[in-house]
């Protein structure tokens, strides 16, 4: 196996841990946030370095001009802002700045893969 099959592997790997502690986020959060030791009172700090993650990633996606991975990065950002609305809608709080996140990032998606399959060079 090549380099790029360990990366590959890897990725695999990283696939199944990362899973595995959304399965365990979604069937009961408060065993989530223990099994990952994330405290409350940190969240807001935590939820800074993600949003700078997906900042770098979107700058990585669009340098690369790659439009599958721009179309799917957006998709999976839209996917987190949905996510978002729906547990803030089924809590009876306001939803309306994840939805329009949302349905902006569908668009960007959206507009990249139409882009792809009609041909556009990357």
């Amino acid at each position: 196996m090549g380099l790029a099959g360990v990366a590959i592997s890897l990725s695999v790997i990283g696939i199944l841990v990362t899973g595995y502690l959304a399965t365990i986020f979604v069937l009961d959060p408060v065993a989530g946030m223990a099994r990952v030791d994330h405290l409350p009172q940190f969240l807001p700090q935590v939820m800074a370095g993600r949003y700078i993650a997906f900042a770098l990633l979107a700058i990585g996606v669009t340098v690369s001009r790659n439009l599958v991975a721009i179309s799917f990065l957006f998709a999976v950002f839209a996917f987190v802002s949905m996510f978002d609305a729906v547990v803030y809608l089924t809590a009876g709080e306001p939803f309306g700045p994840h939805l329009v996140a949302g349905l902006a990032a569908a668009g960007v998606a959206l507009v990249a893969l139409v882009a792809k399959l009609k041909g556009a060079p990357q």
